[in-house]
């Protein structure tokens, strides 16, 4: 990696510099920031500075110089640490995280977007819509979450004001399927009260200033923050955000999630309801509090969609259930109805925020997972939470978000500086031990349970009776006084830039903070009246109803004292480390360059702080000093056994760590390597980077050499499959045909007895093989059928027969009926059957041309039909005996209308009428 850059650009990672001393960390720093290089590494960290500029580094050209590149084969960036824990999850099917950390305004927010920007690009290349659609909702939920999280502070102009973690699910292709958000802490306050120079949350702006006319009308609002009291402090405030286009990208990124329209316009109607609630004054005539506007309170009504008088009753009146049972309304005075309208404010934004976040949530979780079909899940983390904040005016908000980073300062420490040392140790591997600051004081200071400043704080608010935050200081000087990390006025009188009664100091590890006590114990109560609650569950609005389920509450039943907000801070910040620390962690360390947001200026002294608190040089020595890869000797085998010819497909050494040894020797790695007791550590990444880079190549072959072995195996299959249907085939069409014949003897066999000789038998159907067979077959049976009805004609009727057969010749298909089943007689003009009407006449004349003409037999007599060269026809009678043919007229009696002698005709023809 340190031939990528020229060393003009500085060392690309501090394990190279010369010397590890601050004064060469902090000009290796400064060099690379003012060429244009913000980031990094110290080993697998990235070390990244806050350009203050767009930099032209974070296109697809970019993306694909990084997209499956080792960690050292490119230049120091977001993505290379981003690509390296996408590997690590896909490769080795472990979870891992993604720790952005550094104080407010050095780059974190905009870090994580690009490492979401990058994750995004590199999966789904197969470009799969639901994957496409999980990857949208993941990257639109960003721009959501800032709007409604992010404000601009005198530090930052994009601060995040809640803390983020973000889950994203991959499945066994690396494909992302989903995803969970946990938002931490979101600083409510902010809704009712900024400093000077800051402004509330964008969203408020982004409506007041993006919102159409017609939509500013309909929520009963006017474009112009100045004219609301939360938000008028920074109405005149600039900022490098654009409202108004950040406004319609909002509302763009809210329907590609999935928010309906009737969700879409709950959140902004809620949005107007905090604006106007911010506006309700309230006057005292010394015993009765009323409203000033009470049209402010008809439109917080309408938005809310609550009854007015319902509103009312419950910004002046208090609700109290007495130990009786009895419901009894007590009236507020002037400072308690606006500290209420303040509390509801904060509360209606703050059950706005978790209700989005949840809506988010409910889009992206993975569904319908069953591991057995869908392989095993594997989770990147995406930690972008709340920098270490010192202002010059301190409270419960920022005591909140120090102590979360003095947890994850702490976890750093755990992971990269003190267990890795440990881990040395338990191996045996010989080790110079590193010197660091741990700040396990500091954290018992804040969270020690019965001794912690959270514990003194949950008993104050506990105790019974009239405690104000100045008993809880003094509390805290009481139970404190020893711990070397706390001080106070009371404690430390010679400090006068500590008030008496109302300032404290912690000795954090990024510096010393000075609070304000005021407002701790009402912050930390987090009091709300419960007849807001019960307000906003009667609305009929139903995503308002979803935001306050415990508003169905009774009056008068007893519940559960809540924890207070510190900890349930604490709670959900413990569960966070938890979950971080089952996780395989790749930081990026952010440094804030000055505190002008200046992209060319270099504080040398506030950057030489962050370094010095981020612990970063101490990272440095343990990296330098120690291994920058270590695996157990299975897994390190079972990877890498196929680049040596001792180790593949299978060892016969006595153990692993010998069989890793013939690698390690193979490959002469022997100086770079040491061996523990169960693990290989590896000194270089680029002895890890050759051994991959061998892997990769021999892989395709491998690949090919198993297709060849399968598909030779399928093709064997296929063949044996192909041979056992054929001989079933074959053994089929034999026994089809043998069954066939033992079908036809069984129907024929008796046949020569049987009255037709078998023609009612019917045939049975032959198999395709035996189809010409059939044929024959049946064409030899009907020649027997046909011989043995000839043999059984007598002589008498053989002529018959003959005349028969020579008439179905020619009549068959011409005439259906033509005498065939009948004795054929002759002289059918005589036949009464036939002609009984014409019979009587025509044996009359029959008898008298017998005599005339002395003929011995009637040959024929039938009707007949002449036909003239016309084409006229006309009906006649033939008769025909041994000495004349007659043409007679049927009509006339059977006159003869010509006469021939027999003898001198020599040929007939036969003319059939159908």
């Amino acid at each position: 990696m340190a031939e990528l850059e020229s060393l003009e650009f500085g060392k690309s990672d501090f394990i190279l510099l010369d010397e590890v001393t601050m004064e060469q960390f902090m000009d290796n720093l400064k060099l690379r920031f003012e060429k244009g290089r913000i980031y990094t590494f110290i080993g697998e960290v990235v070390v990244s500075v806050n350009p203050y500029q767009q930099m032209d580094i974070y296109g697809k050209d970019s993306i694909e110089a990084y997209r499956g590149r080792e960690l050292y084969e490119n230049p120091p960036h977001l993505f290379s640490v981003s690509d390296a824990a996408y590997k690590a999850m896909k490769r080795r099917a472990k979870d891992t995280c993604i720790v952005i950390s550094g104080e407010s305004g050095a780059g974190k927010t905009e870090a994580s977007k690009y490492i979401m920007q990058y994750i995004a690009a590199i999966t789904n290349p197969a470009l799969r819509e639901e994957v496409e659609s999980v990857k949208n909702v993941l990257l639109k939920s960003t721009c959501v979450l800032e709007a409604f999280g992010n404000a601009k502070t005198n530090r930052n102009d994009n601060s995040s004001r809640f803390g983020k973690y973000m889950d994203v699910n991959f499945n066994f292709n690396g494909d992302p399927t989903g995803g969970h958000i946990n938002n931490y802490l979101l600083e409510k306050s902010r809704v009712v009260q900024q400093q000077p120079g800051e402004r509330n949350f964008h969203s408020f702006y982004q409506l007041l200033r993006g919102g159409s006319d017609d939509v500013l009308k309909s929520l009963h609002l006017q474009g112009d923050p100045a004219l609301y009291t939360y938000t008028r402090e920074g109405a005149a405030t600039t900022t490098s955000n654009n409202d108004r286009s950040s406004h319609k990208a909002v509302l763009h990124a809210l329907q590609v999630i999935g928010f309906t329209e009737e969700e879409i316009l709950s959140v902004y109607e809620t949005l107007a309801a905090i604006l106007l609630l911010g506006n309700l004054e309230f006057e005292s005539d010394g015993e009765s509090v009323s409203l000033s506007e009470p049209l402010s309170l008809t439109q917080i009504s309408a938005l809310t969609r609550t009854d007015p008088e319902s509103v009312r009753t419950s910004l002046l009146y208090r609700t109290v259930a007495t130990g009786g049972g009895d419901v009894i309304q007590k009236e507020h005075s002037q400072q308690d109805a606006c500290f209420g309208r303040d509390a509801f404010a904060k509360a209606l934004y703050e059950r706005l925020f978790g209700w989005i976040v949840g809506r988010i949530n409910s889009v992206i979780e993975v569904k319908n997972y069953d591991p057995v079909l869908h392989g095993k899940n594997t989770v990147i983390g995406v930690l972008d939470i709340y920098g270490f904040e010192i202002f010059d005016n301190n409270s419960f908000e920022q005591f909140c978000i120090n102590y979360c980073n003095e947890k994850l300062q702490h976890l750093f420490i755990e992971l990269v500086l003190q267990q890795e040392q440990e881990e040395y140790l338990r191996e045996g591997i010989v080790w110079e031990h590193v010197e660091y600051v741990d700040n396990q004081i500091i954290v018992d200071l804040v969270e020690q349970p019965h001794k912690g400043i959270i514990s003194v704080l949950d008993e104050a608010c506990l105790t019974v009776g009239n405690v104000t935050d100045t008993v809880l200081l003094q509390s805290l000087d009481q139970k404190l006084s020893q711990h070397p990390h706390y001080t106070s006025r009371k404690l430390n009188p010679s400090d006068k830039s500590l008030e008496f009664q109302k300032h404290f100091r912690i000795q954090h590890y990024a510096g010393d903070v000075t609070y304000c006590i005021d407002g701790f114990l009402d912050k930390n109560k987090d009091l709300l009246f419960q007849d807001f609650k019960r307000l906003m569950f009667s609305s009929c609005n139903g995503v308002l109803r979803q935001m306050w389920p415990d508003g169905q509450t009774s009056i008068n039943e007893v519940t559960k004292r809540p924890l207070t907000a510190a900890t349930l801070f604490k709670n959900s910040i413990v569960a966070l480390v938890q979950k971080l620390a089952c996780k395989e962690p790749y930081y990026v360390r952010c440094i804030k360059p000055n505190e002008l947001k200046s992209p060319v200026l270099f504080d040398d002294a506030r950057c030489r702080h962050q370094v010095a608190y981020l612990g970063l040089l101490e990272n440095v020595m343990v990296r330098r000093a120690g291994f920058a890869y270590r695996q157990p000797y299975e897994r390190f085998l079972q990877r890498y056994k196929m680049t040596c010819e001792y180790t593949w497909p299978n060892h016969l050494m006595p153990t692993d760590q010998e069989a890793v040894r013939a690698i390690v020797s193979q490959h002469g790695f022997e100086a770079d390597v040491d061996y523990g007791r169960s693990k290989l550590f590896v000194r270089s990444p680029r002895s890890l980077f050759s051994l991959e880079q061998e892997r990769n190549q021999l892989i395709p072959i491998l690949v090919l050499f198993l297709q060849k072995v399968w598909r030779g195996a399928l093709a064997r299959m296929r063949c044996r499959r192909m041979r056992a249907i054929y001989c079933i085939m074959r053994c089929y069409k034999r026994y089809k045909v043998k069954a066939h014949f033992w079908e036809v003897e069984r129907r024929f066999a008796n046949v020569r007895n049987m009255a037709d000789y078998g023609r009612s038998v019917k045939w049975p159907a032959p198999p395709a093989a035996l189809c010409r067979f059939h044929r024959i077959t049946v064409n030899l049976y009907k020649r027997w059928w046909a011989r043995q009805v000839v043999k059984n004609i007598p002589p008498s009727d053989t002529l018959e027969v003959r005349a028969k057969v020579a008439a179905y010749s020619a009549l068959s298909g011409e005439r259906k009926d033509w005498g065939v089943r009948r004795a054929w007689e002759r002289d059918y003009l005589s036949n009464s059957r036939d002609c009984p009407q014409t019979c009587s006449s025509f044996v009359q004349l029959s008898k008298e041309l017998r005599n005339k003409d002395d003929f011995g037999r009637v040959l024929f007599s039938g009707f007949c039909r002449k036909i003239n060269r016309f084409n006229k026809s006309t009906d006649r009678a033939l008769l025909i005996t041994d000495k004349c043919v007659y043409k007679l007229e049927p009509k006339k009696q059977f006159k003869v209308l010509k006469r021939t002698a027999l003898q001198t005709v020599r040929t007939s023809s036969l003319h059939v009428s159908v």
